[in-house]
């Protein structure tokens, strides 16, 4: 992990290459009714104070009363998205909104789906641009920056996992955000593949020995089994660390703060 005096190079250094995006971004005519389909967006919404263009959200995306449910994220309703006339969808890939939905419903598309720090706060500057919001970014991105300015060195690198869902056994692989965020944070995550998702077995777990196993606990790992209760992990002599899905799992603002916590964790502070 760099060093607090090369760590504030680099923010200023990473702060003016946004803020210049930011100036140069052209942005026509600005967004009026938003429908949100990639739940991580709401927090970066919320932050540039724009929530009151959101007409329509997914399940499990809090904080916009107003807005008509368009179903889930897996499962968006295109029929109510199309009767709510946006005219801009905000999605995290085709995966699960696929190009033949958004051309039926004949709008912008903007897709937020960030995998490192450095991508969350470029995807904030695009965003913002085409919101007319890019005041409230240029404020908002230096306070992400300026939360890691005093992360503590980490003498001991720990190796951990992160998992996903508990059944089937799912981990977060090096494209998770959970990658970053363990990373800056000066930790490694023991990640198989160059995927977001990896399913997993426990013998593998058990050979890898990982220092800490983190679980997160939310909509897609429902009341898991803690896994140090679980007879498969007996033999794993691993710190066990349980996580909000929904402020881990969604790469926004919140992955900043995860950093910090992490990093004071690693450094022998409580969670």
């Amino acid at each position: 992990m760099l060093p607090p005096n090369c760590l504030r190079r680099h923010t200023m250094y990473r702060l003016l290459l946004v803020l210049l995006l930011l100036n140069f971004s052209a942005d026509a005519w600005c967004i009026q009714r938003i429908v949100l389909l990639s739940p991580a967006a709401g927090d970066i919404i919320h932050k540039l104070t724009a929530e009151d263009l959101v007409v329509g959200v997914t399940r499990n995306v809090e904080g916009f009363a107003s807005a008509t449910q368009v179903g889930s994220h897996i499962r968006p309703n295109v029929e109510i998205i199309r009767s709510l006339d946006p005219d801009l969808l905000i999605i995290s890939s085709n995966h699960f909104f696929s190009k033949e939905m958004a051309d039926a419903v004949d709008t912008e598309v903007f897709y937020y789906n960030p995998h490192t720090l450095d991508e969350i706060v470029q995807q904030i500057g695009r965003l913002a641009a085409r919101l007319g919001k890019r005041a409230e970014a240029e404020v908002l991105i230096a306070r992400q920056w300026q939360k890691l300015e005093h992360l503590k060195s980490i003498e001991h690198c720990p190796k951990l996992v992160f998992e996903v869902t508990a059944v089937p056994l799912l981990v977060a692989g090096q494209r998770h955000i959970v990658s970053d965020i363990i990373k800056q944070a000066g930790g490694e995550l023991i990640a198989p593949a160059r995927r977001k998702l990896v399913r997993y077995n426990i013998e593998a777990i058990l050979a890898s020995q990982p220092d800490i196993y983190i679980y997160q606990v939310g909509p897609m790992n429902k009341n898991p089994q803690p896994p140090g209760k679980r007879d498969c992990f007996s033999r794993l002599a691993a710190r066990f660390l349980r996580v909000d899905e929904l402020q881990f799992s969604r790469a926004n603002t919140n992955s900043f703060d995860n950093v910090v916590k992490l990093n004071n964790y690693f450094s022998g502070e409580q969670f």
